[in-house]
């Protein structure tokens, strides 16, 4: 089944479904090798691998890049965070495309100006895009697609900015009859009570996506019970990441030795494993000359 389809599918199912974010090839691996069968390819995450801002300091191309990987070493499909989709409709088409071209199964692209920022930096100060602007870049992006089981998820930042729940519904039904495929509610609240309210009026319209960052705690139970269709794991395999490199880093750094670490961290023969070093070995008895001694 095309990876576009599989995605289409997670959106449009009954039950709660997940995408786990992955930030290059190798984590990509990682997550379909867990069982998730999709992953989330995060702005912030490819981005701070980069070592650079989520403010588009990384150019698309770059992003693409990353993405290509990506999807070569992985079979399960990829939702791209995609900003503001890079610039005005003509750029966000353009990306379209692009994806298409590299297996890339959908996009999420957010109702704010680019250069974005990420959502949990001075949110409230965080213009929000036109609503007619950013339907005709939604209309763009969808008239543009070859595929017709490519995936666009609109996402609403009315909450985020502070706008509340009158502008959330109708920046939604707005992006739902411009084309999209799913809207993504975002939130900031360590509780889940804007998704809440906004699932109660929403009445199952169009799929909707969601990103429990901050409201983690909230059992996940619960999201099958409003009827949310995909839960975004957003961040989580970057800055597990992190907190391993600083460690091992640090004790290093430390000891002047390796005697205190290699026990806690993958053999090399793990990552030789990932990188598909037993099928190069297999494909050199296939395709090169064999060695005959004189």
């Amino acid at each position: 089944m095309k990876k576009t389809k599989k995605l289409k599918q997670m959106i449009c199912s009954n039950n709660l479904e997940f995408l786990m974010e992955a930030h290059n090839g190798l984590s990509a691996k990682i997550v379909e090798e867990t069982g998730f069968k999709g992953i989330w390819a995060s702005g912030l995450s490819i981005s701070a691998a980069m070592g650079v801002r989520d403010n588009n300091e990384a150019s698309w191309t770059q992003v693409l890049d990353v993405l290509e990987f990506m999807s070569d070493a992985s079979s399960i499909p990829i939702l791209l965070d995609g900003d503001t989709g890079y610039g005005n409709f003509n750029n966000a088409r353009r990306l379209v495309k692009k994806l298409e071209q590299r297996g890339i199964a959908g996009v999420c692209i957010e109702d704010k100006l680019f250069p974005k920022t990420n959502s949990f930096i001075n949110a409230k100060f965080q213009p929000l895009a036109d609503t007619d602007e950013f339907c005709g870049k939604i209309k763009a992006m969808k008239d543009t697609q070859a595929d017709e089981d490519f995936v666009l998820v609109a996402r609403v930042e009315a909450f985020i900015t502070g706008w509340g729940l009158e502008e959330a519904l109708r920046r939604a039904e707005a992006y739902r009859q411009a084309g999209a495929d799913a809207v993504l509610i975002h939130s900031k609240r360590s509780d889940s009570s804007e998704i809440e309210a906004f699932m109660k009026e929403w009445g199952g319209r169009l799929p909707v996506v969601i990103v429990p960052t901050k409201y983690f705690s909230t059992p996940t139970v619960r999201f099958q019970e409003l009827g949310i269709s995909l839960a975004i794991w957003a961040n989580h395999n970057l800055r597990a990441s992190i907190e391993a490199m600083k460690k091992i880093s640090g004790q290093i750094f430390q000891d002047k030795s390796l005697v205190q670490v290699e026990g806690r961290i993958a053999t090399v023969e793990e990552v030789f494993r990932l990188q598909g070093a037993e099928e190069l070995k297999t494909a050199e008895k296939k395709y090169l000359p064999s060695k005959k001694k004189d």
